[in-house]
């Protein structure tokens, strides 16, 4: 069979492996979950200015609703092992909805108020792990890598957020922001209900103990480092540079959010090409290249740009690198940890989580202190030195552990 028969074929064999209306009723909800998660950053200048919040407050409030997905992550994991990933999801959804309402009826006047909304929309964030978990248990093991792929598309909900979100924000207040986004939430939750079914085979129930093992593995810490970097990075640039385009280039809310938009775009589209691009060099090769660039663009961007339109460039690579990046992990993770996934999954997305919240606090406190982002940027730039230095340590001993992906890696 010719190769462009097999790959057709095996795109057939995929959605009939499946359930299909399952697999798209998790992206719509991944995708709209993930919009509400970063919904403060893109609008962080209005709400700034409402406020009257310093850059330090400003950052905080960003990065609050990523503190707390991270926190909720493996609860809402452990939720969906108890409970199957179905309803975990509906619960989680209807949470988020119902408080997202209650603050959009009452209004949110402090710097408190808004802090509290930021933990609410955590929840959006953590109910990933359900999406996920759905997604995987409806296809067979050779398919679950394809369907996850797909299902994680859905971070796309960050090009809606700042895309929409601010010129929404100016013409109706971003107060009403928030009551105009649970409409594509509901819709998504409708079909979600109407569409989404779990596997066949019900999945174990784990205890926080499981969850817990993994960390006893240094392999499994690495990996938690390397997703904080590209992750981290990805989710908190993505949250942040409506703010910082605003700030550095005396952009309007609206005009900043759209290059916030392009840049969160090229990471959203590319994120699938990260794993064709570790399958084809080898999932450590391909790392080290993806976190190399991105370390030399925030660089770039602590030392000084001279315009938005250099900035637009600089962030895109930035995030063209982190977004790939993101999906060369997952291309990896398998390979070392065929029987915890589950486990691994909760625990990675959770520190992918705390490097975003790190990342956005640091830049908030950075241009508090002195005046600019570099110092922030500049510590990202050492993690992502760091996740380089890690791999050229642990690449010979995984070689070695990993029999049959040797020659990949």
């Amino acid at each position: 069979m010719s190769k462009p028969a097999a790959r057709a074929s095996s795109r057939v064999s995929f959605w009939r492996a499946g359930h299909s209306p399952t697999l798209v009723a998790a992206f719509l909800y991944f995708n709209f979950t993930f919009m509400a998660w970063v919904l403060l950053g893109p609008l962080a200048v209005q709400i700034a200015a409402d406020l009257k919040l310093s850059a330090a407050e400003q950052g905080l409030m960003i990065a609050t609703p990523l503190l707390a997905g991270a926190i909720l992550r493996v609860a809402m994991g452990m939720l969906a092992d108890r409970l199957q990933p179905r309803l975990a999801g509906a619960i989680g959804q209807v949470v988020v909805i119902a408080a997202l309402m209650a603050v959009w009826l009452i209004g949110v006047d402090s710097y408190a108020e808004v802090l509290a909304l930021g933990v609410v929309l955590g929840l959006a964030g953590a109910s990933f792990a359900a999406a996920l978990r759905l997604a995987s248990g409806i296809y067979p093991p050779e398919h679950r890598g394809l369907a996850l792929g797909i299902t994680g598309a859905g971070n796309f909900g960050t090009v809606l957020a700042a895309f929409f979100g601010p010129s929404l924000a100016a013409a109706f207040g971003w107060q009403n922001v928030l009551g105009m986004a649970l409409v594509p939430l509901i819709l998504a939750f409708a079909y979600y209900l109407l569409a989404a079914r779990d596997g066949d085979e019900p999945a174990p129930v784990r205890v926080s103990a499981d969850y817990l093992r993994v960390l006893r593995n240094h392999d499994a810490l690495w990996f938690m480092f390397f997703y904080a970097v590209s992750f981290g990075g990805f989710v908190g640039l993505a949250s942040f540079l409506t703010v910082y385009f605003a700030t550095e280039f005396g952009l309007t809310a609206v005009s900043a959010g759209y290059c916030a938009a392009l840049c969160c775009c090229i990471g959203s589209v590319f994120r699938p090409f990260g794993v064709r691009f570790a399958e084809r060099l080898g999932g450590i090769r391909a790392l080290a290249i993806l976190y190399g660039t991105a370390a030399a663009t925030l660089v770039l961007a602590a030392v000084g740009l001279p315009s938005a339109l250099s900035a637009l460039v600089v962030f895109g690579i930035a995030m063209l690198a982190l977004g790939m990046a993101n999906g060369a992990v997952f291309q990896v993770v398998p390979q070392r940890f065929r029987q915890e996934m589950s486990e691994m999954t909760a625990m990675i997305g959770m520190a992918g989580a705390v490097g975003g919240f790190l990342l956005v606090a640091s830049l908030g406190f950075s241009h508090q202190a002195g005046g600019s982002y570099r110092a922030g940027f500049l510590m990202f730039a050492a993690c992502a030195v760091i996740a380089l230095i890690g791999l050229a340590v642990v690449k010979t001993r995984w070689r070695s552990l990993w029999r049959g992906a040797a020659a990949r890696a």
